[in-house]
């Protein structure tokens, strides 16, 4: 959520700034500091008139009680006590329209991430060579298939449509994987999490997946409670309504946990396996940071994403998102993104965010500082670190050979136990 009064005190800047990522159309700040002014008259007259009811107890104990001019004084103050009445239900009402406005706004984007949608995104970086292959390549789902590490078919048969099953040496792989996630981020000094999968709205609205994305989470029904479209979702919440010592900062964590996902709207004809599923395993980071030392942690993020995937030997790029594309929350994104030999495109396998004050306003989250004692909003950052299924199909894809046999990639080797899947 966005500061208000920075909303009031620099409207003009924040409307230029949230232009880069949204309409003219849909962004109307004048109605959000009229409220905001229109609170302070109320406010302004509720305090004016609560402070006039105190004062009748000093004026009711000089006067007999059951006089007259008690009487008067009892019915003033009853009228005095409608009218603070009704002024207390108009700032309730004030305020959750001026809540209902500003949660729905998002993020203001860095200064140096550009206006625009997925056309304005720049590759910052590019990593290794595009795999060369002397013979026909197949699919990962074809693959997948002659050496048995996936049942689609039987997934659907189980769940519907785009839901995956891993099997054999494919859910082997799978697992190595995410041993793999876990001992480098262990090695990193992130404290491991294993949270719960199913949260309450409140942990949804503080990680800003709510209210704006309440149809794209998988809800339990006759629950205010849904399934976690990624671990972020736990990960905003540990310190929700607390306030932490400056001298406990950074806090990293890292969880893995499957992610559930509605992913509506049309699919790809090419979007086929594993690239767009409704269930698919990540490993999160997680860091709770002072302000001044957010930067210095999402490069740190981006490192350590950039690591992982270098660590497989697959051909990557990194991309730093325009306005538009990056999350509601996010000042400022980079996406490291994996080719795919048998389509032939990179896809996200790690989207590494900067959400800067937004997620600690929603959920109240500080630390005091040690200079002045006041009590200052953290920074959180996220990043998946990593996300598996477009994963498996860049190794599956990248390290298939000839004769029909996958290699595997030699750092996960250790966790396998084998060096090739065959048939």
């Amino acid at each position: 959520m966005l500061d208000i009064k920075k909303i009031v005190e620099e409207k003009d800047i924040v409307e230029k700034a949230l232009l880069k990522r949204m309409n003219k159309e849909e962004l109307d700040l004048d109605i959000i500091v009229d409220l905001y002014n229109k609170k302070k008259e109320i406010l302004k007259e509720f305090e004016e008139k609560r402070a006039g009811q105190n004062s009748f107890n000093t004026k009711m104990a000089q006067v007999e009680k059951g006089s007259e001019e008690f009487l008067k004084l009892v019915k003033e103050l009853k009228e005095l006590a409608n009218e603070v009445k009704e002024l207390d239900e108009k700032l309730r009402k004030i305020e959750e329209e001026l809540t209902e406005k500003l949660e729905v706004l998002p993020n203001i984007p860095d200064d140096d991430v550009v206006a625009g949608g997925k056309e304005s995104n720049e590759i910052v970086k590019t990593s290794g060579e595009k795999p060369l292959f002397d013979f026909e390549i197949k699919d990962h789902v074809q693959l997948g298939e002659e050496l048995q590490l996936f049942d689609f078919e039987r997934a659907s048969k189980m769940s519907g449509s785009n839901f995956s099953m891993y099997k054999g040496m494919g859910a082997r792989l799978e697992w190595a994987l995410i041993n793999y996630f876990v001992d480098e981020h262990i090695k990193d000094g992130y404290e491991m999490i294993i949270p719960p999968h199913i949260v309450g709205e409140q942990s949804g609205y503080c990680a800003g997946q709510l209210p704006k994305f309440k149809n794209d989470v998988y809800w339990l029904e006759d629950e205010d409670q849904f399934l976690i479209p990624t671990a972020e979702t736990v990960l905003t919440n540990i310190y929700r309504d607390e306030i932490l010592n400056e001298e406990d900062l950074p806090k990293k964590f890292f969880a893995y946990t499957p992610c559930y996902r509605k992913e509506a709207g049309s699919y790809r004809a090419n979007e086929r396996g594993l690239i767009r599923v409704h269930q698919f395993n990540k490993v999160e980071m997680y860091q709770f940071v002072k302000a001044q030392d957010s930067e210095k942690a999402l490069e740190e993020l981006v490192t350590k994403a950039e690591k992982l995937v270098a660590g497989l030997g697959l051909h990557y790029q990194v991309s730093k998102l325009a306005a538009g594309d990056c999350s509601a929350g996010a000042a400022k994104t980079y996406d490291v993104e994996v080719w795919l030999p048998a389509i032939g495109q990179y896809y996200e396998v790690s989207s590494i965010s900067n959400v800067r004050e937004y997620q600690s306003r929603r959920g109240n989250m500080r630390y005091k500082s040690k200079e002045d004692g006041k009590n200052m909003f953290v920074h959180t950052l996220n990043a998946s670190g990593l996300a598996t299924s477009r994963l498996m199909v860049a190794i599956v894809e990248t390290y298939q050979q000839k004769d029909g046999s996958l290699v595997v990639p030699e750092i996960l080797r250790k966790y396998i136990g084998v060096d090739k899947i065959e048939k």
